[in-house]
């Protein structure tokens, strides 16, 4: 288990319980980061698919990305397919001095996850703070406006 501490992977496994409280508020049909042994939704793209040239939209998207240097790819993606109708719900490190923070995950609803998640049924916590990020098509933020008004 040693690897899920160390840059010798970026796959971080979701939490299965944590996913679950996710997963009855969205309703998620498609996991869109996934492989056949950590899939979340019956509907899933691997690393073979090539998730980042398939269409997301209009899909309800669970999104727990590589967390190397393709995360910034990912994370753009995600806000693009919110833009084109997908609901993306996005498990990242919280890594608030990066580009792709300032540039994407700050137009999302962001929630950040109290402590440190322990992925993948691991006995330890992950060495980071972890961010709950949800990425609305622009009409269903325009309908969430009409209600606090």
């Amino acid at each position: 288990m040693e690897v899920h501490y160390s840059s010798k992977t970026d796959n971080w496994s979701t939490p299965v319980d944590f996913f679950s409280v996710l997963n009855k508020e969205f309703d998620f049909s498609l996991d869109v980061c996934a492989s056949a042994e950590n899939a979340k939704c019956a509907r899933y793209f691997t690393r073979e698919d090539d998730g980042l040239s398939k269409a997301w939209a209009p899909n309800r998207c669970w999104m727990n990305p590589p967390y190397g240097r393709e995360i910034g790819k990912w994370v753009e993606k995600a806000w693009k397919e919110s833009q084109r109708g997908a609901t993306v719900v996005c498990l990242l490190p919280s890594r608030t001095d990066t580009k792709w923070w300032h540039d994407y995950v700050m137009r999302g609803e962001i929630r950040f996850v109290r402590g440190r998640l322990k992925f993948g049924g691991s006995k330890n916590s992950a060495p980071f703070p972890s961010a709950v990020v949800v990425f609305l098509p622009p009409e269903t933020r325009r309908l969430w406006s009409k209600v606090g008004s």
